[in-house]
């Protein structure tokens, strides 16, 4: 039997997660799932509270902020946005569970730290700074979970004939402009637009 680590039991518990949804994850079903008594766990995580928190430095690790070092603070977001779409999207069923407990995980929180002192540095007040950064991430949680509904979730065959604008949209030749990404980019768009708007009415300053 192979030895116990902590990176055994968080990838563990990231797969059944991914299998069998957020529900799932307990230490009892975790040690059912490396075959081990639930009392062997706690020599390496003490709590599912725990067990969350590293699942959410696994999630965290695959985000890029590099380009809040060295990038305009509305290019910076943009390019964060899609890097933390690209990790959440993977794992889709970890997301209740990461945006409904206290952040704990120092990752996470140095990952914060890395934005709002950029967005602070390049004009936006301190006190809208997590407010600006919440939007963002409000908007790439919610794409996350859409990207990975069902791809018929919107069809065009399946509505009515009396709702021609939606069916026009719906149709073969604009599916792909229906599609989740594509409202994840436009979404996007639409926000950054909207905060550089509300960051020159603030007076905010570049770089």
């Amino acid at each position: 039997m192979a030895t116990l680590t902590k990176l055994h039991l968080v990838t563990a518990a990231l797969q059944l997660v991914d299998e069998r949804g957020a529900e799932s994850l307990s230490m009892r079903s975790l040690a059912a799932r490396v075959n081990r008594q639930v009392s062997s766990l706690y020599n390496h995580i003490h709590n599912r509270a725990e067990l969350i928190e590293e699942l959410r430095a696994v999630i965290v690790a695959d985000i890029d902020t590099s380009a809040f070092t060295d990038q305009p603070w509305d290019d910076a977001i943009v390019a964060w946005s899609r890097s933390y779409l690209a990790a959440f999207s993977s794992h889709p069923n970890v997301i209740p569970l990461l945006a409904t407990t206290p952040i704990r995980d120092e990752s996470t929180l140095r990952m914060y730290e890395r934005v709002v002192a950029a967005l602070v540095r390049q004009g936006w007040p301190t006190r809208d700074a997590v407010a600006v950064m919440r939007t963002i991430e409000a908007h790439i949680l919610g794409s996350a979970l859409d990207i990975v509904a069902p791809d018929d979730l919107l069809s065009g065959e399946s509505t009515p004939p009396d709702l021609p604008a939606l069916r026009a949209a719906l149709d073969a030749e604009n599916i792909e402009s229906a599609g989740a990404r594509r409202a994840f980019e436009v979404g996007l768009d639409a926000l950054i637009v909207g905060l550089r708007a509300l960051h020159a009415r603030q007076g905010g300053t570049g770089a």
